[in-house]
């Protein structure tokens, strides 16, 4: 019986490589991608009490909220009944943080959006992302996996922004590697489900985060027909910003209330 779980353990990992390597083929067939300049001119560039882009801007306090939530609940008494294993937080912790890194990046890059500020922004995210799988991996895997690859992701996640910055300054910009990125988690996490038994409840909630997510960067394409559909009041960027805070404070939603199965 044991060479059996080997051998369905050893399929089910290369299951999962092969989807990466899938996904990392195809992102290598397609073209170089360019951050669009426009971009950078979001619908809503009202400024109020002397703050440029002013909702897009101070949105970004609810990330800042969020993760200092998340921090507060890791350190509390309470945190210690939803892990099996107290090395299980760490992720979660690098989460958390990534989380008011988001916050202060992004904040930062709507005061005067462009190509420089904006690789501060998408450093917290992707740093977020891959904490967040690291987790998923720790609980579905294997907690030894999980953080063995931890700081695999980090590198990866941060590498994939430091390569689209430096080829932003050379003239040639590449998002390739860094919607690799994104997609990752997105597509990873849902076949974990599928290959992996949880240790934990709430197996819903983690797809209503991942829904979210994909909400949000939906409503960030959208960000001048949400201006115009909303007569003035609110963009797409900015409930984009609303959206994504939601998914993180559903990560600490589901932490406070999951149990172990």
């Amino acid at each position: 019986m044991s060479g059996l779980r080997a051998m369905r353990s050893g399929l089910k990992v290369f299951g999962l490589l092969l989807l990466v390597a899938a996904l990392g083929a195809f992102t290598l067939e397609l073209p170089p991608i360019p951050q669009p300049l426009e971009y950078h001119r979001f619908a809503d560039q009202r400024g109020f009490f002397g703050l440029p882009n002013f909702l897009d801007t101070v949105s970004n306090v609810l990330f800042v909220l969020v993760g200092l939530a998340g921090l507060r609940f890791l350190l509390g008494s309470s945190a210690r009944r939803v892990f099996i294993e107290p090395r299980e937080s760490l992720p979660y912790a690098l989460f958390f943080v990534a989380i008011i890194l988001v916050g202060f990046g992004s904040g930062v890059y709507h005061l005067a959006p462009d190509n420089g500020r904006l690789v501060w922004d998408r450093a917290g995210i992707a740093l977020a992302l891959m904490a967040w799988f690291a987790a998923i991996m720790c609980e579905r895997v294997s907690l030894t996996t999980g953080l063995r690859l931890l700081p695999l992701l980090v590198l990866a996640g941060l590498g994939s922004v430091v390569y689209w910055g430096l080829s932003e300054a050379r003239g040639a910009g590449d998002l390739r590697f860094y919607a690799l990125m994104q997609c990752l988690p997105m597509l990873l996490i849902p076949a974990l489900f599928i290959l992996y038994p949880s240790r934990y409840s709430g197996d819903r909630d983690i797809l209503i985060i991942i829904g979210l997510y994909v909400l949000a960067l939906l409503f960030d394409v959208s960000d001048r027909p949400v201006f115009r559909l909303s007569g003035g009041l609110i963009s797409g960027h900015t409930i984009k910003h609303l959206v994504a805070a939601l998914a993180g404070y559903r990560i600490l939603h589901h932490l406070q209330r999951r149990r172990i199965v």
